[in-house]
């Protein structure tokens, strides 16, 4: 399994970013499909899960009603959409894909990660 990230920047606080991940060298409709992130000095953090059918999302407390997880297997490609965002929104992002019929918050529970993306937002 290949997860390649696409998006993030440096925005201002306030505007929106969206992330990419599309997953390769599986059937994608088999993997739940997770954001973590990352800020200097800090462990890295849950962000957002769906499920495999897309049927079950779940957020961290920080990116409830800010932040939208999608996917289409069309594309097989996951998205984060952010919005709102603020300056403590600021670490690497990661993708991350686990062949489960579950969801999960936990880092260790993905087999498959993608290269990361800086995300920075400026007040």
């Amino acid at each position: 399994v290949h997860l390649a990230q696409s998006g993030g920047g440096l925005v201002q606080a306030g505007n929106s970013l969206r992330l990419s991940c599309v997953l390769s060298g599986r059937t994608f409709s088999l993997y739940a499909l997770g954001w973590f992130r990352q800020a200097p000095g800090r462990e890295r953090e849950f962000v957002a899960v769906i499920s495999y059918n897309g049927g079950k999302m779940d957020y961290a407390d920080s990116a409830k009603g800010r932040f939208t997880i999608s996917r289409d297997g069309a594309k097989n490609t996951v998205y984060l959409q952010m919005n709102s965002l603020k300056p403590e929104d600021t670490a690497v992002y990661w993708c991350a894909a686990e062949e489960t019929v579950f969801t999960s918050k936990r880092a260790e529970d993905y087999e498959y990660w993608g290269q990361g993306t800086q995300v920075t937002v400026f007040a």
